[in-house]
C-alpha cells in the first residue's frame, strides 16, 4: 500500500488527506480564503506537505520559507507574500517570532526542540478541528522565492490550474523527473526549494508511495534505498560529489537493485562526476535543466549525455531553446550566449509578486531568459557555460567559473570548489579559487589547471578553506565569498558584480 513517510513517521494517504483536511477548516475559521497565502518555516517534515495540500484546498498558496533566513530577509519574504498565517517548527519559533507581526503562528513540534508554549501546537490543534468537506478551489502552485542573486529575492506566482490542466501538468512533471505511476520514489533535498516541493506535492497529489528525508546524507540514503526497495530519486551535482566519497566497502554493503531512474538538476553537474554515477548506478541516469520560472524544459537520459558529453539535454516536448548574444541577435549553433527557454505547453504562466516589469524584462519573442550563458551544438543539444552573473571578464575575454570548478574537482585531495572574479588594476578582473582540499599547495591547484585549460584560466589566488558555504541544494553562496574582495565604497570606481 503507498504511503508517504519522513523520518520516524509514516502515513497513509487517507490519514494524510484527513488531516490536510482538518488544517483546512483551521485555516478558514482563521479567515483564510482563495488567493490568501500560508507561510511554511519548516524542516522537511510530513505537516510541510499537510500545510501545503491545506492551503489548496481552499485555493490559497503555500509559501515555502528557506529556514535558514533569518531578520530582515525572513522580515521582506513575509511582508512581501502578505502571508496570514505561519506554520513554524519548534526549533525555528525563536526565530520567526521577532518578524511575525499580528499574524497567526502555529508551532509544530520538531525532534527534540522542545516546545516553547507561546503558540498554538499543531498537533493539539488539528484535535480540535473536523475536516473540511466543501469542494476543493483551483489553486495555483505553491509561491517560491528566487535565491535573490540579483537584488531582492522574487516571489513566483503561477496561474491556477483546473482539473484538466492540472492532469496534464502532473504528466508533464512525471516525464520530466522520469517518474512512471506505482514507482517508490525519495525525495532527500530541502521541499522549500522548488524541485524537491514540485517532486514532493506532485508525487503526493497522485498518491504514490514517497520516503522524504529529513535531512540529506549520503550513506543513510543508501540505506532508505534498500529498506523501501525505492525505485527513484532525484539530487543535486553535490550529492553525487558526497555518494562517491564514501568508501567503496560502504557502497558495496547496500543494495541499490531495486533503482529504475536517478535524476538530477539545479546546477551543472562536473561530466568526471556524472561518469562515475552512471558507471555506478547504470545508464538510468537523467537530467533536466530549467529554471524555478520556467520548469523543466530539456532533458536527457544517460545514452545521449554518453553521447554528448557535458550537455543538459535537448527541449522536452514542444518546448523549445534560443541563444541570444547580449544585442538580441540569434546565435548559431556552436557560440555562447545568452540562453532563452520557452517552456513545453502546459507549464503554468507566471510573473513575479509584485514586479510585472522584471518579468517583462526577461522575456524576447516568447522565450525567457533565466540569467544563464550557453550554447547548442548541431543536433540542437544545449551545454552550459555559467550563470551569466557568475562570468569573469578579464582583459576582455569571458571565462566562466564553472568550467574551472569542474576541473578543479578532478584533481585528488579537492573535496570542493568555489571560482569566481576579483578586483584587476590592469585586467579588470582576474580569477580567485577558494578551495575544500586536503594535502594540496596552491602551486599544484595552478599546475593541475593550467594542465587541462588554457593558461588564462589558471587562478591567480588560491584560498585553502574549511568549509565553503552552500545552500542544501548545492549551490554555492559565491556572493558571501567575494564580497570581501570588492570594495564596499561606491566612490571607489570599482564595482562588484551583483
Amino acid at each position: 500500500m503507498p504511503a508517504i513517510r519522513c523520518g520516524q513517521t509514516i502515513r497513509d494517504y487517507d490519514e494524510l488527506r484527513l488531516r490536510a483536511a482538518q488544517v483546512a477548516t483551521g485555516l478558514a475559521e482563521h479567515g483564510v480564503t482563495a488567493g490568501d497565502r500560508v507561510a511554511i518555516f519548516m524542516h522537511n517534515d510530513l505537516p510541510f506537505v499537510e500545510v501545503s495540500m491545506a492551503a489548496g484546498l481552499l485555493g490559497a498558496t503555500p509559501v515555502p520559507v528557506n529556514w535558514h533566513w533569518k531578520g530582515a530577509e525572513l522580515a521582506y519574504l513575509l511582508d512581501d507574500s502578505g502571508s496570514r498565517v505561519i506554520f513554524a517548527h519548534s526549533d525555528l519559533i525563536p526565530t520567526v517570532e521577532p518578524v511575525a507581526g499580528d499574524r497567526l503562528l502555529i508551532e509544530v513540534e520538531y525532534d527534540a526542540a522542545a516546545p516553547t508554549g507561546r503558540h498554538r501546537r499543531y498537533e493539539k490543534w488539528l484535535t480540535e478541528l473536523r475536516p473540511w468537506s466543501e469542494s476543493p478551489t483551483r489553486a495555483p502552485q505553491s509561491m517560491i522565492y528566487t535565491s535573490g542573486t540579483t537584488g531582492r529575492p522574487k516571489g513566483i506566482v503561477r496561474d491556477a490550474t483546473t482539473p484538466e490542466q492540472g492532469a496534464a501538468l502532473a504528466a508533464l512533471i512525471f516525464e520530466t523527473f522520469g517518474l512512471t505511476p506505482g514507482m517508490r520514489t525519495l525525495v532527500p533535498a530541502p521541499i522549500y526549494h522548488t524541485a524537491p516541493n514540485v517532486h514532493c506535492l506532485v508525487g503526493a497529489a497522485a498518491g504514490i508511495d514517497l520516503t522524504i528525508m529529513p535531512k540529506f546524507d549520503p550513506q543513510e540514503l543508501l540505506r532508505l534505498i534498500e529498506t523501501h526497495r525505492i525505485n527513484h530519486f532525484q539530487a543535486v551535482p553535490t550529492m553525487f560529489v558526497r555518494l562517491l566519497r564514501l568508501p567503496e566497502s560502504v557502497r558495496a554493503r547496500y543494495d541499490l537493485s531495486s533503482l529504475q531512474a536517478v535524476v538530477h538538476a539545479a546546477a551543472p553537474c562536473p561530466p568526471e562526476i556524472k561518469r562515475r554515477i552512471i558507471d555506478w548506478f547504470g545508464p538510468i541516469v537523467r537530467e533536466y535543466y530549467g529554471g524555478s520560472e520556467t520548469g523543466g524544459c530539456v532533458a536527457c537520459d544517460s545514452e545521449q549525455w554518453l553521447a554528448h558529453p557535458g550537455t543538459v539535454g535537448r527541449p522536452i516536448g514542444d518546448g523549445d531553446i534560443r541563444i541570444y548574444s547580449e544585442t538580441g541577435e540569434q546565435l548559431p549553433a556552436g557560440t555562447s550566449g545568452r540562453i532563452h527557454l520557452r517552456p513545453p505547453s502546459g507549464w503554468p504562466i507566471f510573473t513575479y509578486h509584485g514586479n510585472p516589469d522584471k518579468r517583462a524584462a526577461m522575456e524576447r519573442d516568447g522565450y525567457l531568459d533565466i540569467g544563464d550563458i550557453g550554447y547548442l551544438d548541431t543536433d540542437g543539444y544545449l551545454y552550459l557555460n555559467d550563470r551569466s552573473t557568475d562570468m569573469i571578464i578579464s582583459g576582455g575575454v569571458n571565462i566562466y567559473p564553472a568550467e574551472i570548478e569542474a576541473c578543479l574537482l578532478e584533481l585528488p585531495g579537492v573535496r570542493d570548489a568555489a571560482v569566481f572574479g576579483i578586483p584587476d588594476p590592469d585586467l579588470g578582473e582576474s580569477i580567485a579559487a577558494h578551495i575544500e582540499a586536503t594535502g594540496l599547495t596552491a602551486d599544484q591547484v595552478r599546475e593541475h589547471v593550467r594542465a587541462h585549460l588554457a593558461g588564462y584560466k589558471v587562478p591567480k589566488v588560491v584560498v585553502f578553506d574549511d568549509d565553503l558555504p552552500r545552500e542544501d541544494t548545492g549551490k554555492l553562496f559565491k556572493r558571501r565569498i567575494r564580497a570581501g574582495y570588492w570594495p564596499a565604497d561606491p566612490t571607489s570606481g570599482v564595482q562588484p558584480p551583483l
